[in-house]
């Protein structure tokens, strides 16, 4: 494989395993020295070995993305290991903080602590990305919103409004830093099986043919899909692509809702004993 991206160097936010395991390897496997960037130290030496034993660089840095000190922190250590910064992935994120709930149920505190990893992290990351990336006459911003920044889900308002706001505030960088040459661009992924799904997948395998059922495609993603969406948007060939949300999805976010409705219905009837995935 021709590497797009040698000798460029990548920050990944939680990129010891899932989403961003899965980029930092695509990453490092076009050509760039990448940055591991966790909570997890364990984790993340095991992800950055595979890369390693690929023939890739990595480093690993432990970075929690609620933390401003560590936010620049680990641009700071990017720059002191290899000198320079071209791309950012914004990625961590934790289920603990996408509260559950409506606006009458979420608390002020589970409000912002979920802003502040969904949101505001992604603010901090790129105040002490750009300048390196200036310095370099341009670079890569890849935000990771979701399907469900475009789409409501009941009881879900932390995250929803925080995925929304991804999606908003690429829009809103890319016009600022356009002109320095950085490309700033979300991707909204769809149902995405990461280590972790796999296991409560495993224990329930008719919940996951409901949920396949569900995509055009009949089938849900992988890690790996978005790592190579993400690769593609920090690569030559998606020069004149800044500001776009795109969705890798299979096609979940197309569908009519009455069909899809009618549909789902048909499976159930046709699949009794299918356990539900919630």
């Amino acid at each position: 494989m021709m590497q797009r991206l040698k000798d460029q160097v990548a920050i990944v936010t939680g990129g010891a395993s899932g989403i961003g395991g899965a980029t930092c390897r695509r990453l490092a496997e076009d050509g760039a020295r990448v940055l591991v960037a966790d909570i997890d130290m364990t984790a993340a030496e095991a992800n950055a070995a595979k890369i390693r034993e690929a023939g890739g660089i990595a480093d690993v840095m432990r970075a929690d993305v609620g933390s401003h000190d560590d936010i620049r922190g680990m641009v700071q250590a990017a720059v002191d290991r290899w000198g320079r910064l071209d791309i950012l992935v914004n990625n961590a994120y934790s289920p603990a903080h996408g509260a559950g709930g409506s606006a009458l149920d979420v608390t002020e505190e589970a409000w912002d602590a979920g802003m502040s990893v969904l949101v505001k992290s992604i603010f901090l990351a790129t105040k002490y990305a750009v300048p390196e990336m200036r310095k370099n006459g341009g670079g890569n911003i890849i935000n990771i919103a979701s399907v469900h920044g475009l789409l409501m889900a009941p009881e879900r308002l932390v995250y929803e409004a925080g995925k929304s706001a991804v999606i908003g505030i690429t829009k809103q960088m890319a016009t600022d830093f356009g002109p320095m040459g950085i490309r700033v661009n979300a991707i909204c992924p769809g149902h995405i099986v990461t280590e972790r799904l796999q296991e409560q997948w495993d224990d329930n395998p008719s919940g996951l043919k409901f949920f396949e059922d569900q995509y055009p495609l009949r089938k849900v993603g992988r890690p790996v899909d978005i790592g190579n969406a993400i690769a593609f948007l920090c690569s030559d060939d998606a020069s004149f692509i800044t500001g776009h949300a795109l969705v890798v999805d299979g096609g979940l976010t197309v569908q009519l809702q009455e069909d899809f409705g009618v549909r789902q219905a048909r499976y159930l009837e046709q699949n009794p004993g299918t356990q539900m995935p919630y």
